[in-house]
């Protein structure tokens, strides 16, 4: 991964190296694992089975997302930080079939999906995307790896479920961006899912903010 573009930013979490990515992810060097939160397999397809006219090709650009950072990063491992499947529509036929073809493009990857609040109504996902369904807090020295972020653990916790995001004000102008929130003891990812949406963190004095353009990261300097 190319850092002098500021498509990754390097920070030092529990005395290990990781990369904060521009595609809304995390890379841990050490273990070659992608890290990504709340991809929300099937929302639309959730979406369009209860009414609501929403476009497809979500779950294309997802595994489209997931490409791109395996070609740009040396990537062995993904761990997905829960609410892998956003509902049990999610299990639709046109929605699975994407999903195995991406994964028959990767047999070689080990994929760990932590169980998160929308896994638990969907249903684990089939056998056949061979994928190690997990609870949290999943831990692997030094990083607990949850999907809520209020977990008490001895180890840095990796979640999500927040799908934070963080306005950028300049004069009269407001921007909206994701944004991973870091404090002493856990990091917030954002959402990596193309049709999530997000919620406006307000960082506390302790807690820094990272945000993401999708094509930089840029650091938020804290009060003066």
């Amino acid at each position: 991964m190319k850092r002098e573009d500021h498509a990754a930013l390097p920070l030092q979490l529990a005395g290990e190296e990781v990369l904060l990515l521009a595609q809304r992810a995390l890379y841990w060097p050490r273990e070659k694992m992608l890290v990504v939160a709340d991809i929300h397999f099937g929302k639309a397809a959730s979406f369009r089975k209860l009414g609501v006219p929403v476009p497809g090709g979500t779950t294309s650009a997802n595994v489209a997302a997931l490409d791109a950072l395996i070609a740009a990063c040396d990537v062995r491992h993904i761990m997905f930080l829960g609410d892998f499947l956003h509902a049990k529509a999610a299990h639709a036929d046109a929605t699975l079939a994407v999903m195995l073809r991406w994964r028959l493009r990767h047999p070689a990857l080990r994929l760990t999906v932590v169980r998160g609040n929308h896994d638990a109504h969907a249903g684990d996902p089939p056998a056949a995307l061979d994928i190690a369904m997990v609870d949290e807090p999943h831990v692997l020295a030094p990083f607990a790896f949850c999907h809520h972020p209020d977990m008490l653990v001895p180890s840095y916790v990796l979640a999500g479920h927040v799908h934070p995001l963080y306005r950028l004000r300049c004069g009269w102008e407001l921007l909206t961006l994701p944004c991973f929130l870091i404090g002493d003891t856990r990091m917030v990812l954002p959402s990596f899912g193309a049709f999530t949406g997000g919620h406006a963190v307000a960082p506390q004095p302790a807690e820094r903010i990272v945000v993401s353009t999708g094509d930089a990261v840029f650091e938020v300097p804290g009060p003066a």
